[in-house]
């Protein structure tokens, strides 16, 4: 296997969507990464090991002539407000909610630090997108007892800098994807890819948008119906 610089896109050159000889990567997803570094910024780094009485909050992006969410923590979310959904209408449903404008650039270094972080446990990381990473952990694993207890590990030392952390570790990158975004802190046995994406949503298989709606209107709706 290739070595891989952390540079998006750089996941694609690097990392082979077949399993290669025993190949293990790990697929981290930070769902709440843009409010975090504000939260972490704001209430220190270890504000998730002690309570808070942080106001929900919206990262904010002007998407033509509207302010829309790009990006919320977990206590937005918990008020069914989304992504996508406008400022105005967040606001008129929920006055309290504090808003922050989104910046990219931060949001960027703040990823490119957790893949540098990364380094402990292999040499190869790369961005995967903007909120996640992908760490070739090929015969590292058994440096930090294990799967499993590398896998604890490295949500433990996340939570306790103040990230929320999905992950998931399986042969192909693909699937590593699909497990940390839909299937929760999951360890897919090598050969069991089709299994593990068999009941998942169209969407573990990172399919267009438009493609997605089409095959979900005539009732295709999981990974397995198009397998």
């Amino acid at each position: 296997m290739n070595a891989y610089s952390k540079k998006d896109g750089a996941s694609k050159e690097g990392l082979r969507n077949g399993p290669q000889n025993g190949q293990r990567i790990l697929s981290l997803w930070f769902p709440h990464l843009a409010a975090e570094r504000i939260l972490r910024q704001r209430l220190g780094r270890s504000w998730r090991s002690r309570p808070s009485d942080h106001l929900p909050l919206v990262i904010s992006h002007r998407q033509g002539n509207t302010q829309r969410i790009a990006a919320l923590d977990e206590r937005a979310e918990a008020l069914n407000l989304k992504r996508g959904m406008g400022i105005a209408d967040a606001r008129a449903m929920h006055p309290s909610i504090d808003i922050v404008e989104a910046d990219p650039e931060a949001d960027r270094r703040l990823l490119e630090g957790l893949a540098d972080w990364c380094d402990r446990y292999t040499p190869l990381v790369a961005l995967d997108g903007t909120d996640g990473l992908y760490l070739d952990v090929t015969g590292c694993t058994h440096l930090f007892g294990g799967e499993r207890s590398m896998l604890d590990d490295i949500l433990s030392r996340f939570f306790h800098q103040g990230f929320d952390v999905r992950a998931g570790l399986a042969a192909t990158p693909g699937a590593a994807w699909a497990a940390a975004r839909f299937a929760g802190d999951r360890i897919v046995p090598d050969g069991e890819e089709e299994a593990l994406l068999v009941p998942l949503p169209l969407a573990a298989l990172r399919i267009d948008p438009e493609v997605r709606a089409s095959l979900e209107s005539v009732g295709l709706r999981t990974a397995g119906a198009v397998m």
